[in-house]
């Protein structure tokens, strides 16, 4: 029998202020982030990044793994690794 747990999602995110990121230094930060997820035990297709790159020149990175309902049941019906939410831009 299946035991439900708390399928919360980890994430790692930031904001950076104009002038603070280059896309040499956004592209780094992703990638350690994504990195940092992976190491935790996520799936490649269970980790989402979303970069959102706002009118002002600032710049906010999320990277999220999202846990399945069940402990050893895979994640299903989540968007893929690098897919972003509208408005936003993934690397």
């Amino acid at each position: 029998m299946m035991t439900l747990y708390q399928p919360e999602p980890v994430e790692i995110s930031t904001r950076m202020r104009p002038g603070e990121w280059t896309e040499s230094s956004l592209e780094e930060l992703v990638t350690t982030y994504r990195a940092r997820i992976l190491a935790m035990g996520a799936k490649v297709p269970e980790v989402v990044t979303q970069v959102t790159r706002n009118d002002d020149g600032s710049v906010a990175v999320t990277v999220t793994w999202n846990k399945g309902d069940y402990a050893d049941e895979p994640a299903s019906e989540r968007p893929a690794s690098g897919e972003a939410a509208a408005g936003s831009t993934a690397l």
